[in-house]
């Protein structure tokens, strides 16, 4: 692009615009809850993002509540994926395999990463962005979900006859096809 042009892209894919964009607004629930660059609002989150994987859900909280002991920053359970962001990356990686090892619990996955937008994202807001091929039309259900959303009678309905392309907002009129 060319001096002085301004393209506005939207998207819930967060990696595209992590990629694409010179500044990031975030957008939750109809409000703007953070905007910056990309780095800047990653480095803002954390230098590492430490991620485990455990057996079931109940040794994910049993981690969750470990590692929260350790780091000032509170972790994300995610089914039976535990996250949190930190600054000392490797150092405490280890301390927390430690203390995770005297309390009994062993993960499954570990992995320490660079924090993605997805990551700004969810530490922002409390929830990972939704994309509409993540969740089932007018239940709210799906792996990104945050939790239960009460159906909408119009959405199934608009969404099983094809009648609109955005069956969540539709008010059944027609209008917004």
């Amino acid at each position: 692009m060319g001096g002085g042009t301004t393209v506005l892209l939207t998207t819930q894919y967060l990696e595209e615009a992590d990629r694409l964009a010179d500044k990031v607004v975030v957008v939750d629930h109809g409000r703007v809850i953070a905007e910056g660059t990309p780095s800047r609002l990653k480095a803002e989150l954390g230098a590492t993002v430490f991620s485990i994987t455990l057996a079931d859900q109940v040794e994910a909280a049993g981690a969750a509540r470990v590692l929260g002991d350790i780091w000032a920053k509170a972790p994300v359970i995610e089914g039976t994926t535990v996250e949190v962001t930190l600054d000392g990356g490797p150092r405490l990686a280890t301390e927390a395999l430690v203390a995770l090892d005297r309390a009994g619990l062993v993960p499954v996955t570990l992995a320490l990463r660079e924090p993605s937008l997805d990551d700004v994202f969810l530490g922002l807001t409390g929830h990972r962005a939704r994309v509409r091929s993540e969740v089932d039309t007018g239940t709210g259900e799906g792996p990104m979900a945050p939790g239960p959303v009460a159906p909408d009678p119009t959405a199934d309905r608009t969404a099983r006859t094809g009648a609109c392309r955005r069956p969540r907002r539709c008010s059944g009129d027609r209008r917004c096809r």
